[in-house]
């Protein structure tokens, strides 16, 4: 069949077709606003730098074009609709403002990144080390699809001896990063209509795996005073028959809270009434804490290994993000189902990652004197932005009990109008200024549920975030003047 091109043909550089959907830059978001930096979801852009400008034109190019395609003169459209499930789900924030921050720096803005959630640490030598020899070696074939007996064997030991909890290897399930291991738990327990709770602030990708499972997010506010932690009275309110999964993250993504075990004791006994009620525990910034806290795994509490799926990884206590690998662990017919998604999607992770994740476990009682040393470095960086923060009119805090990330209360600095930027109501125009003003890529906080903050992510140097302060402290002053 013959075809010709007619209608519609456009053109972009080789910085590929995506960068020209993908697009970063200063939007005018409304009539009465000057141009400024947005943070939606389909990052358009019509970026004023000329560095960044000038990388494009002068980039060689490959021709990218939308078509109509007709035969013998009668059009024919291509139906271009999207699964209703699939509209449904907000691409993450996080994601899409540190691809925006990096996108800056290439093209020569000097932004200061602290949104990503990715310790800015190497891999620890040893593991390395595992990684490649397991090349060296040609440990480079499938494995089988719940991972290596030799590393669920590993990861058994580590539940045991750090959490009190014991498994077989038959009950864990090795995945592409925790990430995916809670997408699969998702999807495996929940049905069309079931609810997932999950206490705000969230982690920015809870809500939306809920969404893919069909389910229906039903959100538990936690208040700054509180440390952000889930009261299980207001929980206990808010269960029905539908409810079917609980998620908690302790140490907490975005806020840094650690729940007391006397809390998640209080917590279980609410649980313990809804026998459709599961818990879906995300533990992986258990190793980055900072005493007197105490980590305390959910399903060690009396009556809740049956109810608990267990999530943990490699990415973040060692520093291990690339490597893309992470757990699940639970009882046999949850964790059975969450392999067989696994075998129908990715099938098993990297063979050369498990390799070094058997490195990494061997390393010493959570993660040994490598990881001890990752964590003193971010508990100064801590404490620094604690006391700075803490001198800057406005501004509330939570000091942070784990995880690498401040989450501050800002809404002090709304209803400021800026001349040549616009309206500052809310956490996404604030660090729209901040990144425009002050250059700091921060997270506003509305991605995690909660618009009167913003995170600030802490894997940086000392020296970084000293700057980055600075930085925000002459912007927000600005605005008070």
């Amino acid at each position: 069949m013959s075809a010709q091109i007619s209608g519609i043909s456009s053109t972009c550089s080789t910085a590929s077709c995506k960068d020209h959907s993908l697009r970063l830059g200063f939007d005018s978001l409304s009539s009465n606003r000057a141009t400024s930096i947005s943070f939606s979801s389909q990052l358009n852009t019509n970026l004023s730098i000329k560095s960044l400008e000038t990388r494009r034109r002068h980039k060689t190019s490959k021709i990218c074009s939308a078509v109509i395609v007709e035969s013998n003169s009668e059009q024919m459209e291509l139906d271009t609709s999207l699964s209703p499930r699939v509209n449904s789900v907000k691409p993450s924030k996080t994601v899409a403002i540190t691809d925006q921050a990096t996108a800056l720096v290439e093209a020569g803005v000097p932004v200061i990144r602290l949104a990503a959630g990715e310790p800015d640490f190497d891999t620890p030598s040893v593991i390395a080390e595992a990684g490649i020899n397991a090349i060296r070696e040609g440990f480079t074939r499938y494995t089988p699809n719940a991972g290596t007996l030799e590393l669920r064997t590993a990861i058994c030991k580590k539940l045991k001896d750090e959490n009190d909890i014991s498994y077989t290897p038959d009950q864990v399930v090795v995945s592409n990063g925790a990430k995916q291991s809670i997408l699969q738990a998702i999807l495996a327990v929940c049905s069309p209509g079931d609810e997932v709770i999950i206490p705000a602030p969230f982690w920015v990708s809870y809500p939306e795996m809920a969404r893919l499972a069909d389910a229906t997010p039903v959100i538990l506010p936690a208040r700054i005073s509180e440390n952000f932690l889930l009261d299980p009275k207001l929980l206990e309110s808010k269960l029905t028959e539908k409810s079917r999964l609980l998620i908690l993250c302790s140490p907490s993504n975005p806020t840094g809270s650690v729940y007391p075990k006397k809390l998640l004791e209080q917590i279980a006994q609410v649980v313990a009434k809804h026998p459709r009620l599961l818990v879906l525990s995300d533990e992986i910034y258990e190793h980055i804490i900072y005493s007197p806290a105490v980590h305390t795994s959910f399903a060690s509490l009396p009556g809740m290994w049956e109810r608990t799926l267990t999530v943990n990884g490699f990415s973040k206590a060692f520093a291990m993000t690339g490597w893309r690998l992470g757990y699940i662990a639970g009882p046999k017919h949850f964790v059975a189902a969450c392999n067989k998604i696994q075998s129908q999607s990715t099938s098993g992770a990297s063979s050369i990652a498990q390799k070094a994740a058997v490195a990494a476990l061997g390393m010493g009682h959570a993660g040994g004197a490598a990881v001890s040393q990752m964590v003193k470095a971010f508990r100064e960086r801590r404490d620094f932005l604690v006391k700075a923060f803490g001198e800057l009119d406005g501004v509330k805090i939570s000091e942070p009990q784990g995880a690498f990330y401040l989450f501050l209360d800002f809404s002090y600095y709304y209803g400021n109008e800026v001349d040549g930027f616009g309206l500052i109501n809310d956490s996404e125009s604030l660090c729209r200024y901040l990144l425009e003003k002050g250059q700091v890529a921060l997270v506003p906080g509305d991605a995690f549920g909660d618009d009167t903050c913003i995170r600030i992510s802490y894997a940086a140097s000392l020296s970084t975030l000293q700057a980055a302060f600075e930085r925000i402290k002459k912007a927000v002053l600005t605005l008070k003047s």
